[in-house]
């Protein structure tokens, strides 16, 4: 770690800052990153409502086909890729394609529903947690907005193509994604629970207003997974460990950890 920590009584410290300026930048844009996903959500459920008329007529649905088409993405979502959704939405010559399309995006949505307000509650100083931890909420609305802006510019073309392209154009903010997520660090907890500490306070530097509240950070991660205070080295090997994840819902359901 930094040179200026010390090690007191088993616990990283280091001698009191100034805030270096405004360190949750870094945090902000992994949130905004970590947050597009909840776009393709708001996306289909504005997109939809104009589309679906031209899909109709295109793939000659039935009523009762065009009803599942419409809500299947919310069922979907209950089981937590998503690159290839847009695209497999825009490509159906038929209705069971198309369906494979919907399911995709709600595994896709499911995951990122699940996933960006944790990820982002994790890098995120306490200052601004809240408020980055509402940045999914946030994007769905924006989402919803961009499908109803696609309807209106789309709606010109032929029938035939319209509702192919509204649906396809979802797939712009994925790419934006793919190509943000390289940037984007892996979560300091996870890093902490891999026995990666040094990686672990690097993220968490980037992320926190001054040096001292990151290795605080850093200190309240360790303890709350079980690590031992005098362990300080860069790498480490987490003492009973879980892997897989076995006994979560064990954990959960049983031995909840209070509030």
């Amino acid at each position: 770690m930094s040179s200026s920590a010390e090690v007191e009584k088993g616990v990283v410290t280091a001698e009191v800052e100034a805030p270096r300026g405004n360190r949750s930048r870094f945090a902000f844009a992994c949130a905004i990153l970590a947050s597009m996903t909840s776009i393709i959500l708001g996306y289909d459920s504005g997109v939809m409502s104009g589309a679906a008329i031209f899909i109709k007529e295109d793939l000659k649905l039935s009523d009762v086909q065009l009803e599942i088409l419409m809500g299947i993405l919310n069922i979907y979502s209950l089981e937590p890729s998503s690159f290839v959704v847009p695209f497999s939405w825009g490509l159906p010559t038929n209705y069971p394609f198309i369906m494979v399309g919907r399911f995709v995006a709600g595994i896709g949505v499911g995951y990122a529903m699940m996933i960006a307000p944790v990820y982002t509650a994790d890098v995120a100083p306490a200052t601004s947690r809240g408020f980055l931890s509402s940045f999914p909420e946030i994007f769905i609305n924006i989402g919803i907005l961009l499908g109803y802006v696609s309807n209106y510019f789309f709606a010109k073309l032929p029938g035939h193509l319209g509702w192919r392209f509204m649906l396809g154009v979802g797939a712009i903010p994925l790419v934006c994604l793919a190509i943000g997520v390289l940037s984007m660090p892996e979560s300091p907890r996870w890093l902490v629970l891999q026995g990666r500490l040094g990686d672990a306070f690097k993220v968490l530097d980037k992320t926190s207003n001054t040096k001292e509240e990151a290795i605080s950070r850093l200190n309240d991660i360790k303890r709350a997974a079980g690590i031992p205070e005098d362990m300080t080295d860069d790498v480490i090997v987490v003492p009973n460990r879980k892997s897989a994840g076995k006994g979560v819902w064990k954990d959960l359901l049983v031995r909840p950890t209070p509030a």
